[in-house]
């Protein structure tokens, strides 16, 4: 039975298609959605003002928050039809490269699928499947589906 969905996110047309597989596959199955947006930062390590890069981080994070809760928002109003009213949603942001935060994120959470967009906002990527999507597919150890 499924009980947990993870659904990573990072406000791409492909997340918000994502989202509402997630949202119907929730509605039969009963099984709580875990909303996550992975802030990367590891670009960051290369600023050498200590003040720049934590304003940067501090900037990315408030990002990642709103991009998540519009996520949440967009789908509950506009996308549910009144469906979403049963369905458990939780919010998770954290830090860290995507495809790692995203494998770990299923190990702790016990996630039993994963939905997501076949690739995110980058432009180069939107013509392949996207670097994060296709690790978390081969690394995974839970079934995933992948939206475009």
């Amino acid at each position: 039975m499924l009980k947990k969905i993870l659904l990573p996110t990072d406000g791409s047309k492909n997340a918000e298609r994502a989202g509402e597989y997630a949202i119907s596959l929730a509605d039969v199955s009963g099984a709580e959605i875990i909303v996550l947006n992975v802030i990367d930062t590891s670009y960051l390590d290369s600023i050498p003002q200590p003040d720049i890069r934590k304003s940067l981080e501090d900037e990315l994070r408030a990002d990642g928050d709103r991009a998540v809760e519009d996520f949440k928002n967009k789908l509950e109003e506009s996308q549910c039809n009144g469906v979403c009213k049963n369905i458990q949603f939780k919010k998770v942001i954290k830090e860290g490269k995507p495809s790692d935060v995203i494998l770990k994120t299923i190990d702790e959470e016990g996630v039993d699928q994963v939905i997501m967009g076949k690739s995110g906002k980058h432009g180069l990527e939107s013509l392949l499947l996207g670097r994060t999507t296709d690790r978390v597919v081969k690394d995974a150890n839970v079934h995933i589906s992948v939206i475009s």
